[in-house]
């Protein structure tokens, strides 16, 4: 049997890591016919097929997905020793893709991109906002920003900035007209801006006070899935609405919000920037990481 090359046995682990030409295609720079007909061919050359082909999909088969497992960490041991002569050749350059959501991205933009273009103009960061949940390894992301209570077990995570604290706001125009809720119970007589999560579902206020954890059903006129929307949409005195306090911070500064209901929103989450763990670390992704770390301490 004739050796593959490294260049080959690479491409099929993108290819069976991403069940997708397409993705692998664009992770290596490469057609998707180009990969296939090499992949073909990898199979031709090892005499066992590797991948299970579909007109929508692609997977390994049982020897792929044994090869799979060997290449891993083989592969990401030759990336290691690859990388380690990175401060011998200079600037780290490169793209790092991140997937979060709207505050996650404004808290990259205030705190982690200032920092990162100083250190390593050759680096870029490619962000892409969005709330919803998705797999960041399918979609072919470097990492990903969420709180931390909702990131996968097999991700490693590294905190970022301080934890988040939510708020209960509402206009001092609606408070006059409906007065101010004291305890989360009186929210049921209240207008309150519905929240819409990625899943489709409505958010349940959380809310707690002495060791006393309750969750909230609320009802009006409207519900969102922005926090910017849900902030304007208070200020423009359409109920009370429950937020992270960096959105409304502006607006509670300019006398456009007033907070209620803070003794029983205490508590605050921690999030985190989060990317897979059986990868080698790509060195521009190594030195984003090692700034989110700096910028967090």
């Amino acid at each position: 049997m004739t050796r593959p090359s490294l260049n080959d046995l690479a491409a099929f682990v993108s290819v069976a890591t991403h069940r997708s030409f397409r993705r692998a295609a664009d992770e290596l720079g490469a057609a998707p016919s180009t990969l296939s007909h090499a992949m073909r061919a990898l199979e031709e050359r090892m005499g066992v097929r590797l991948l299970n082909r579909t007109t929508r999909s692609v997977s390994p088969t049982e020897a792929g997905f044994q090869l799979l497992q060997s290449l891993q960490p083989a592969l990401a041991s030759l990336d290691n020793a690859l990388d380690s002569v990175a401060p011998f050749r200079g600037q780290v350059a490169g793209v790092v893709r991140i997937n979060a959501p709207p505050v996650g991205a404004a808290i990259l933009v205030r705190d982690v991109l200032p920092m990162m273009a100083q250190r390593h103009p050759d680096v870029t960061v490619d962000i892409v906002a969005q709330g919803q949940l998705i797999d960041i390894v399918q979609a072919g992301f470097d990492a990903g920003v969420r709180l931390a209570g909702s990131i996968p077990r097999d991700m490693i995570a590294v905190p970022i900035g301080a934890p988040l604290r939510f708020v209960c706001v509402a206009s001092p125009a609606y408070l006059e007209r409906a007065g101010t809720p004291t305890t989360p119970d009186e929210l049921a007589s209240h207008r309150c801006i519905g929240h819409r999560l990625p899943s489709g579902r409505l958010y349940r206020w959380e809310f707690e006070r002495a060791g006393q954890a309750m969750t909230v059903d609320v009802s009006g006129s409207v519900t969102l899935d922005d926090e910017t929307l849900m902030v304007d949409a208070a200020v423009r005195s359409l109920g009370v609405a429950y937020v992270i306090a960096s959105a409304a911070q502006a607006a509670l500064a300019a006398g456009q919000l007033r907070e209620v209901l803070a003794p029983w929103l205490q508590f605050a989450e921690p999030a985190a920037v989060y990317y897979p763990g059986h990868r080698a670390v790509p060195p521009a992704l190594r030195a984003f990481l090692d700034v989110v770390r700096e910028t967090g301490r």
